[in-house]
């Protein structure tokens, strides 16, 4: 890998680093302060909402304005408003959700440059290798970062805890600013331009089958998969299964810990070979949800320590399955999309995608008060399996063929490769 490559790799370390320190802070702080679960939602709605709003207008400058400036400056601007927030005292409730309000308008921006650059910084060839290190990286600080998060904010309260995520931007960027590329620029003239770019861009997905295959697989995937992760593993391992705050803390370890074998799997073994095994990793993907469901299901009385064990087996290898899924896909996208519209391409998916998790997490979340969590997860398991299955016959050669770029047509104002 090239030398762009690892200093964007060790600046997006160093930020996720420190964002994951106050997203542990955060919360502790706000808590404390208002001892209100309500509160917490409207922090969560202030960084959800504001991001969906934003992410198509994100995606047009991404394509449209230099990425690499956009990154750095996004960088540096967000650790002058923590460096701001903790000169001038504002830590009041209202003073933090403004905030957090304006920290998720510049972070859509910074990911449509971002995400929309980072694919320039590899050979099309080495991008899962490439994608597999940038997950490792994010899990690593996900791992760390909440441990440093917990001790920062009992030392020194939630002021330390912005200030290190401060300096972590001011350190990313400045990493970054060494980073070589060049983008040619073109200037947003009026309401129009944003207008006619989104649209390209959704043309873009409907106008060629691979791509809305991918995507329409991924979107349906996230929505089906995402209550699975947020609602009924925790609800089902602290009100069935009754295990203990560290029980749960270490099945999450599990998952993270398997997820990042999944990554170096692909990174120093299968490469661009990882496509080939998507379909059979959603079949052990499947397995292991099924044998979960069963565990919490009133047909399988384990004891609480024998279900414990089987899940942190079955935990590793999901987030091995997972990663292994994920980095082919996520390379198969980006190979297969030009650069010159990926900002509005990701940022339009990253939307939907943002969308469809809501409403799936709104209806989920009273299923399981109605009619339990082993029946709604048999739901949501024979949904994604309806989904796979349908993409394996109609889409399987499509989706798992390592030449991408042979399978989109040409855009208009997108020159063909030589």
């Amino acid at each position: 890998m090239n030398r762009n490559f690892w200093l964007f790799v060790a600046g997006r370390f160093i930020s996720q680093l420190g964002w994951a320190i106050q997203e542990v802070a955060l919360p502790l702080y706000v808590l404390d302060v208002t001892h209100s679960a309500k509160i917490m939602t409207l922090f969560v709605l202030a960084d959800l909402i504001p991001s969906i709003i934003t992410t198509p207008i994100a995606g047009v400058f991404g394509d449209r304005y230099d990425r690499k400036k956009i990154m750095v400056g996004f960088d540096l601007i967000r650790g002058v408003l923590l460096f701001l927030v903790i000169a001038f005292n504002f830590l009041t409730i209202r003073c933090l959700l403004v905030v957090q309000v304006i920290m998720a308008i510049m972070n859509a921006f910074f990911s449509a440059g971002t995400g929309a650059m980072y694919p320039d910084l590899v050979k099309p060839e080495e991008l899962e290798r490439a994608n597999s290190i940038v997950m490792s990286a994010s899990i690593i600080s996900r791992l760390v970062g909440p441990a440093i998060g917990g001790f920062v904010y009992g030392f020194g309260g939630i002021k330390l805890a912005i200030l290190m995520n401060a300096i972590s931007f001011f350190g990313s960027g400045l990493f970054e600013i060494f980073i070589k590329y060049e983008w040619k620029t073109r200037n947003i003239e009026g309401f129009s331009d944003f207008v006619r770019d989104i649209k390209e861009g959704l043309k873009f997905i409907m106008s060629n089958s691979f791509i809305s295959t991918l995507i329409g697989l991924v979107i349906l995937l996230n929505a089906l998969g995402a209550p699975f992760a947020s609602i009924i593993y925790p609800y089902a391992m602290r009100e069935i299964l009754k295990f203990s705050s560290q029980q749960f803390g270490l099945v999450e370890s599990a998952f993270m810990l398997g997820a990042l074998i999944g990554n170096l799997i692909v990174g120093a073994f299968l490469g661009a070979k990882a496509g080939r095994y998507i379909f059979r990793l959603f079949l052990v993907n499947g397995a292991v949800e099924l044998i979960f469901i069963l565990i919490i299901s009133p047909f399988l009385a384990l004891p609480r320590n024998s279900a414990f064990m089987l899940l942190l087996v079955l935990g590793a290898t999901m987030g091995m399955a997972g990663a292994m899924i994920n980095v082919p896909l996520a390379s198969k996208l980006q190979r297969a999309v030009p650069s010159e519209i990926r900002g509005r391409v990701f940022s339009t998916m990253e939307m939907l995608a943002r969308i469809a998790n809501p409403l799936s997490l709104v209806v989920v979340g009273p299923l399981v008060d109605t009619i339990g969590a082993w029946k709604t997860a048999s739901f949501l398991w024979l949904g994604s399996g309806v989904v796979i299955l349908y993409y394996w016959i109609f889409k399987g050669k499509e989706l798992t063929s390592e030449e991408e770029s042979k399978l989109v047509e040409n855009f208009p104002g997108v020159p063909p490769e030589d």
